[in-house]
C-alpha cells in the first residue's frame, strides 16, 4: 500500500520521518507540499490534518501528523524487528524519552534561537543561544554512555535527533565543546542508511533558504 508523505525538504521534523523510513526499508511516496503557494491550506489538505502541517502521513485510510508519532507509527507497524523501535518496555521508555527530549527541548530551543531571526529578521538572542547550548550539553551527557542517542544500537530516536543536529550545524552554532556530540554526529552521517538523500539533501535545502532569506 502506498504511504502518501506530505513535506518540506529543509524541514527537520520531515526528515526525521525520511530517515526513519530508510531505516526500517518503508517507502514514502513524497508529496512537496508548498507552503508559500498554502498547499497546505487547501480544503483538500485541511481534510486530511485540520492543523494544516507538515510533515502529514497518510497510510490507506489512515492520517498522522507530527513527525515523533510518525516514526512511532512506522516503527510499529513496518518493522521487521524491534530493534528501531524495542517492545521492551524500559527500553522503549528509553527512546520515547529522547524522541520528547528533542521536540521539546533540543529542536525547540533551536526554533526558540533562530527561526525569529530567519523568518522574522530580529536579531540572535545571546540567551537564547545559550538555552540551545545547554540542551547540546544535555544530549552531550546521555551521549557519554551509550554511543546511540537511547542505547547501545541505532533507534528511531536517532533519526529526530540528527536530523535537529544537522539543522543546527548547518547554520554555524558552534557543536565543538560537545566533543560526544560531534563524535556521534560524525558517525551517524555514516552510519544511517540513505543519510544523503534522506536528509543531507534537505539540510542543504534549508541552508540554502537561510541564506537566500537572511540575505535579502
Amino acid at each position: 500500500m502506498t504511504i502518501d508523505f506530505y513535506y518540506v525538504p529543509g524541514s527537520a521534523p520531515c526528515r526525521a520521518v525520511q530517515l526513519a523510513a530508510a531505516q526500517l526499508g518503508v517507502q514514502l511516496n513524497l508529496k512537496h507540499t508548498d507552503l508559500m503557494k498554502g498547499e497546505h491550506l487547501t480544503p483538500e489538505f485541511l481534510k486530511i490534518n485540520p492543523q494544516h502541517t507538515v510533515p502529514t502521513m497518510v497510510d490507506g485510510d489512515y492520517a498522522l501528523w507530527e513527525s515523533r508519532a510518525i516514526i512511532t507509527y512506522l516503527a510499529s507497524q513496518y518493522g521487521s524487528d524491534d530493534s528501531l523501535y524495542p517492545k521492551d518496555p524500559k527500553k522503549r521508555g528509553l527512546v520515547d524519552q529522547r524522541l520528547y527530549f528533542d521536540i521539546g527541548t533540543l529542536y525547540q530551543r533551536f526554533a526558540d534561537y533562530f527561526y525569529p531571526h530567519c523568518f522574522g529578521g530580529a536579531p540572535l538572542d545571546a540567551e537564547k543561544a545559550e538555552k540551545l547550548d545547554q540542551a547540546l550539553g544535555f544530549l552531550d551527557t546521555f551521549l557519554a554512555s551509550s554511543p546511540w542517542a537511547a542505547g547501545d544500537n541505532i533507534t528511531i530516536a536517532d533519526c529526530s535527533i540528527v536530523a535537529s543536529l544537522t539543522t543546527i550545524e548547518i547554520i554555524g552554532f558552534d557543536l565543538t565543546k560537545h566533543k560526544n556530540v560531534v563524535a556521534y554526529l560524525e558517525k551517524a552521517k555514516t552510519s544511517l542508511k540513505d543519510y544523503e538523500e534522506a536528509n543531507n539533501k534537505g539540510t542543504l535545502a534549508f541552508k540554502a533558504l537561510v541564506d537566500h532569506l537572511t540575505k535579502k
